[in-house]
């Protein structure tokens, strides 16, 4: 027989060795306590209570999937709210045994009045039953509704694990509880390579361990770990199963839950900070051609110099490039005049050094927010507590990371009480104008020009936008446009509800109904402007 070398230890806690001494440990702490509560607080964990005068001793059933396990609180407060009661048919009743069942992860505390709570610890098929004369009356956990028909009485197993057993039924025959992490034991030690004979007594000797263990808390691959034998970094070490369990479960799941809050916030950060280093990738590709190709300035001031040498309907010119010393090739439009020309060529280094501006100021506020996600991801590695990592999201406000949504998609300012939101793009412009507009917002745009739709948004208690307030939002969204190092600018402004974009119009362009025009100075936002 071969067994898969990808099978490895890790947590031996529902393993039938360490329940079936658990069980007996169990048995002398509560055969003559009475049960006097059950009830959960969430739906995957159940709360019983025993006692006996003074004495408490509690069980605690944690079945979250992957997370299945038994603690033992020597006293326990209940919460007033969000608690239900359980198996409430056998309160009051007596322990008198605990019943552990060969061969099989399960055991059973049996009262008075032939009333028992199961314990069907499978994995992440564990749950809890009550049973009463051997039939199952209630599930806790009411997904495995199979468990309804389970026939306690058939739980023993009776299995012949002698050599002679072993060598004619083999290991999973003989020994079908021993559990992946024993398996994966064997395979490191050789089990494969060896023959019968010796497989035997391998199999002998780690048997010997698990029926007489101690248990071992263990780290490794910064994971905790539950064992019957020793092996990787010991956190601590017992020969007592309920202090093992408890032990175990305090250190496994302060690193668990901790992991479940931080783990899926720090793959969302992973995720934007890879997504922001293609965008700066792609972003200083283009800052770098701009800046490399930015000639149209110098091109016009050659022509201006050369008017008189340009002849009427040229289509292309060589001139003497007094910039480098050298000839240079220049293309014209044919029905222009060499001054119109020049204008054309003056037009368009203005508006390339509008786009290098623009791609400077997405490039920093794109690293500014690499440098936010980069910060709460060094701090967030930094915290060790439950309530400390959910403190630090509620102070950040990453509530959105934790929920997978959008980095704010706009710039946004804040001026006299209004929310200003300025798209970064035509894609983006269209995203703002119309998914996240409201027809009473005031929308506005640089007139005739390419530029960023503004939006000012609309406040129920102060349904009019203030002069001032219309006439900072036209002063960004004359800066946000082609219109950026013009004196004066005109910009329209109306409520959203007068845009509208037509069916096959592309990204950006959008018709407006109904319209007034401020004129304006561009400028960047800023609190001290009124």
């Amino acid at each position: 027989m071969y067994l898969r070398k990808s099978e490895k230890k890790y947590i031996m806690f529902n393993n039938y060795y360490f329940l079936r001494q658990l069980s007996s440990s169990l048995k002398e702490h509560l055969v003559g306590m009475t049960l006097g509560a059950c009830f959960s607080q969430s739906k995957d964990e159940l709360m019983i209570g025993f006692y006996k005068g003074g004495r408490e001793q509690w069980i605690r059933a944690s079945l979250i999937p992957n997370f299945n396990l038994l603690t033992f609180p020597l006293d326990y407060q209940r919460k007033k709210v969000n608690s239900i009661d359980l198996f409430k048919e056998a309160i009051d009743q007596e322990v008198e045994d605990i019943i552990q069942y060969n061969n099989e992860r399960a055991f059973l505390i049996k009262m008075t009045n032939n009333w028992g709570i199961l314990f069907k610890m499978y994995g992440n098929r564990s749950n809890i039953l009550l049973v009463h004369e051997g039939e199952v009356i209630t599930l806790f956990q009411k997904r495995h509704i199979e468990d309804q028909n389970i026939d306690v009485s058939q739980l023993d197993r009776s299995l012949d694990q002698t050599k002679e057993g072993f060598f004619e039924n083999g290991l999973r025959g003989t020994f079908p509880t021993l559990g992946k992490e024993a398996l994966a034991y064997l395979v490191k030690n050789g089990w494969e390579d060896a023959d019968k004979e010796k497989q035997w007594k391998m199999l002998s000797s780690i048997i010997s361990k698990l029926e007489n263990p101690k248990y071992y808390t263990i780290e490794e691959n910064e994971q905790i770990h539950f064992l019957l034998f020793e092996e990787g970094t010991t956190l601590f070490e017992t020969d007592n199963a309920i202090e093992a369990a408890n032990e175990f479960f305090y250190r496994f799941s302060k690193r668990f839950f901790v992991e479940q809050e931080r783990v899926p916030l720090l793959r969302e950060i992973d995720k934007r900070l890879k997504q922001s280093r293609s965008y700066l990738k792609k972003n200083y590709a283009r800052f770098e051609e701009l800046t490399e190709s930015a000639r149209f300035e110098e091109i016009a001031n050659i022509i201006m110099a050369n008017l008189h040498a340009i002849p009427a309907r040229t289509k292309k010119i060589t001139l003497f490039d007094f910039y480098k010393d050298g000839d240079i090739v220049i293309k014209l439009n044919e029905f222009q005049t060499p001054q119109k020309n020049a204008e054309t060529y003056y037009r368009k280094a203005k508006n390339q050094k509008l786009e290098v501006k623009n791609l400077e100021e997405n490039i920093n506020e794109k690293e500014e927010e690499m440098k936010r996600l980069q910060t709460h991801r060094d701090a967030l590695n930094d915290l060790e507590m439950v309530r400390e990592i959910r403190k630090y999201i509620k102070t950040n406000g990453l509530q959105k990371l934790q929920k997978n949504e959008p980095v704010f998609p706009f710039r946004k300012f804040e001026f006299k009480g209004f929310e200003i939101w300025v798209g970064k793009n035509a894609v983006n412009n269209d995203l703002l104008t119309q998914r996240f507009a409201h027809k009473r917002d005031l929308w506005l745009h640089a007139r005739d020009v390419a530029g960023s739709h503004v939006v000012v948004k609309w406040k129920s208690k102060q349904p009019t936008f203030p002069i001032n307030v219309i006439e900072k939002a036209a002063s960004i969204a004359a800066y946000y446009s082609q219109r950026k190092t013009d004196t004066l600018c005109p910009v329209i402004y109306t409520p959203k509800k007068y845009v509208r974009k037509r069916k096959g119009d592309p990204a950006g362009l959008v018709v407006v109904d109904k319209e007034s025009v401020v004129l304006i100075e561009p400028a960047p936002f800023s609190e001290n402007l009124t």
